[in-house]
């Protein structure tokens, strides 16, 4: 058990990290983060910061030296230099990164634990991508395998048509076939080391433009009938990668059941909801099960909860959101509000 006082390693400087930190400092912990941008949100409310590459794997060790534990805060953090932070010291284990890392092999772990993903097929080439679209068929969407979020690196094709002549932006690429559903939602669970799991109530996730716009609860029918089958299957990805922290799983709802989508090794921003809404958020559960401590309530506190994202030029919303009975704003320390970027989140709490 790691007891507060302690220090927190959090490689990653975004929001995720910042909120992690304040997390970690409610229960007493000081937080060191890592992070090559020496913009760092994360590291405006941390105790100490290094500002160093991914590769630097001196820098990584002497980091991991002034830590007690470390965790990561989104999943593109190269795995390799990672071998410079002492077995059991970092968690959730390495191998959950490396699944996440490449969409080709999350599917096929997804799959490897009875979990069904959409149609897929492993795209090196103009031929490749000829013979997916042939044997899946359209549309669907080509998307980078590693690295890419809130819908970059991906091209959605409608027809054989729209793929003659495109410039692929290189090989390691996945074709994924188009999933008809009713809603999106995730699965956000907490592992402790001895093997606890708890789960928040999933929420209805919607996004736009590939990027996360809402998560509420109560979720409708057709989410809610489902999560059964879908916390299974997150619940086996855990015990199958030995996960300690919070890690959560996307889904489609549809007429045949869930469909895996994805998985983050990590605190995920269809959970941030939980600050507020409920016993337990997301962020402090991660501090817990990292560090040993025995894991909070994961119940929702309220019968509605909404969490909106707000994008761009949505923060300049902030002070009418401050005058909202029921709303909790919160910013992330970023200068420059630009397209697409998140700025912030605010949660409802209704009645």
């Amino acid at each position: 058990m790691i007891l507060p006082g302690a220090t927190i390693g959090i490689l990653g400087g975004g929001q995720l990290g910042r909120m992690l930190a304040i997390a970690a400092a409610q229960l007493g912990y000081r937080c060191h983060a890592y992070d090559p941008n020496p913009g760092s949100g994360a590291a405006e409310v941390c105790a100490e910061f290094t500002c160093a590459p991914w590769i630097d794997r001196n820098a990584l060790g002497l980091f991991a030296a002034a830590c007690d534990v470390v965790t990561f805060e989104f999943e593109n953090v190269l795995a390799g230099p990672l071998a410079a932070i002492p077995p059991g010291k970092l968690w959730p284990p390495v191998k959950a990164l490396e699944v996440a890392q490449d969409r080709l092999h999350e599917k096929a772990f997804a799959e490897s634990c009875g979990g069904r993903p959409a149609p897929y097929a492993a795209v090196d080439s103009a031929e490749d991508l000829a013979a997916a679209i042939e044997r899946i068929g359209t549309p669907g969407i080509l998307k980078t395998r590693r690295e890419g979020y809130d819908g970059k690196g991906q091209w959605r094709i409608d027809s054989p048509r729209d793929a003659e002549g495109l410039r692929l932006p290189g090989p390691n690429l996945i074709y994924e076939g188009f999933i008809h559903f009713a809603a999106e939602f995730s699965v956000i669970l907490v592992r402790g080391a001895d093997g606890e799991v708890r789960f928040w109530d999933s929420p209805h996730n919607v996004h736009r433009s590939g990027i996360l716009t809402t998560s509420a609860l109560p979720a409708p029918p057709a989410v809610v009938e489902q999560v059964p089958a879908a916390r299974a299957l997150a619940g086996r990805i855990a015990e199958a990668l030995d996960y300690v922290g919070v890690m959560t799983c996307e889904f489609f709802a549809t007429d045949a059941g869930p469909v895996f989508n994805e998985m983050a090794p990590r605190v995920h921003n269809s959970g941030h909801w939980t600050i507020e809404g409920a016993e337990t958020s997301q962020f402090e559960n991660h501090v817990r099960a990292i560090c040993g401590l025995p894991l909070g309530d994961s119940r929702t506190v309220a019968p509605r909860v909404a969490m909106e994202n707000l994008i761009g030029r949505d923060v300049e919303r902030a002070s009418a959101i401050l005058a909202e009975p029921g709303a909790h704003l919160h910013l992330y320390g970023k200068a420059e509000a630009r397209e697409g970027r998140k700025m912030g989140h605010v949660t409802r709490i209704g009645r």
